[in-house]
C-alpha cells in the first residue's frame, strides 16, 4: 500500500487530508463540524503550520508560507479554496453532499466569495494565539 512518508509516521493514501490554518477559529470550526460528520472516518486533518502540513505542501511543490486556504489531498490530486470546501461535503453525505452543486459555479466566482471570507476571517471569527491541539479522542484524526 502507498503511504505518505512525515517524520517518524506514514498515512494511508486511502484518507483524505486537510489541511487548515491552525490558527484560525473558522478554520478550527471547519474541522470541528467534519469530525462531528466524518461518520465514515474518510479525513485526517493537520495544520498548514504542522509538521506534516509543511512536509505535504514542500512535497506538492506549494507556497510553504501562506495559510489563508484550506487543501484537500485526495487520491494523489490537491484541491483548494472552494472546490476542496464542496468536496468535503460531498464526501460527508447525509445530505450535506446536496452542496456539492454548487460546483456548477464558476470556480472564479466561488473562489473569489472564499477570498472574501478568507480575507476577514480572523476579524470576523477571531484567530487563536496557539495552533489547534487534538485533544485525545481525536489524535486520531490528525497527523501530528
Amino acid at each position: 500500500m502507498a503511504a505518505f512518508f512525515y517524520p517518524s509516521m506514514t498515512m494511508p493514501t486511502e484518507k483524505k487530508i486537510i489541511l487548515f490554518d491552525g490558527y484560525c477559529n473558522l478554520c478550527n470550526g471547519a474541522v470541528d463540524f467534519i469530525l462531528r460528520h466524518d461518520h465514515r472516518d474518510e479525513f485526517r486533518f493537520g495544520s498548514l503550520q504542522g509538521v506534516a502540513g509543511q512536509a505535504l505542501l514542500n512535497s506538492h511543490h506549494m507556497a510553504a508560507d501562506t495559510f489563508n486556504t484550506f487543501i484537500l489531498l485526495e487520491d494523489g490530486k490537491i484541491f483548494t479554496r472552494s472546490t476542496a470546501a464542496l468536496r468535503v461535503l460531498k464526501h460527508l453525505g447525509k445530505g450535506w453532499q446536496a452542496a456539492y452543486i454548487f460546483i456548477i459555479v464558476p470556480a472564479f466566482i466561488r473562489d473569489g466569495v472564499y477570498a472574501w471570507i478568507s480575507r476577514n476571517r480572523y476579524r470576523w471569527f477571531g484567530k487563536s494565539q496557539t495552533c489547534r491541539m487534538a485533544t485525545e479522542k481525536e489524535k486520531q484524526h490528525f497527523l501530528d
